[in-house]
């Protein structure tokens, strides 16, 4: 079988990580080869790059050099694990890719489509998802979500402080506005690719849709 790809997105707190995991965990037990990533980060520079992004103490970076950071660290991962994975076969699953860039940088910080584009090609390689998962949830139910989660941490002494929110998470409320709405003018734009799945659900009627979504395109492949 040729390698899949499958990416997941959405604004922060929709639950990317939690159930990119859950299905590499199911399609692993189905005795595929997987590997589970994310955009930034996956490699050990690009988590260094990852850490710059996300850093308070970088409140003011200016959009392109945030831009410039992600698709750095884009063309590692590609570089280091995605492509390799796939042309050995592997079903690759990213939490977060190209999409995010266009929504984040494009829609939130209103940088050129067309440019974003043109970059997303040169960082990837011009390799793309088979299948992209948006899990869209209100830009105030996913704010809470990520208060409720740092809560949850600094109550618990995990690795990760309360006070960690992190630099993007920490955006006005307009700025998660305005992703979310990129997010769903792209699935409406590729909606052959995007499919849109009500993050505003338990983790486990999510997951019973995601796996819907992904063995179609394994059925198909």
């Amino acid at each position: 079988m040729k390698g899949i790809f499958v990416t997941f997105e959405g604004t922060e707190g929709c639950g990317k990580t939690t159930q990119a995991k859950l299905l590499a965990d199911l399609l692993s037990s189905m005795g595929f080869n997987v590997i589970c990533t994310k955009d930034p980060g996956g490699t050990a520079i690009g988590e260094k790059i990852r850490e710059i992004l996300l850093d308070t103490a970088n409140f003011k970076m200016a959009p392109i050099t945030e831009l410039f950071l992600f698709l750095a660290s884009r063309h590692q991962l590609i570089k280091e694990k995605i492509k390799d994975k796939l042309d050995a076969g592997y079903i690759v699953i990213s939490s977060r890719y190209t999409d995010a860039t266009l929504a984040y940088q494009g829609y939130g910080r209103g940088l050129d489509l067309n440019i974003l584009n043109e970059l997303n090609n040169c960082a990837t390689d011009n390799i793309y998802p088979d299948l992209t998962i948006l899990l869209d949830i209100e830009p105030e139910k996913s704010v809470e979500r990520v208060k409720m989660r740092s809560a949850y941490s600094n109550k618990n002494d995990l690795a990760v402080s309360g006070d960690d929110i992190d630099r993007i998470e920490q955006e006005l409320i307009g700025f998660h506005t305005r992703v979310r709405d990129g997010y769903l003018d792209l699935w409406k734009r590729n909606s052959d690719r995007i499919k849109l799945v009500h993050a505003d659900d338990t983790i486990e009627n999510v997951q019973a849709e995601v796996k819907e979504l992904v063995i179609d395109v394994l059925e198909k492949a």
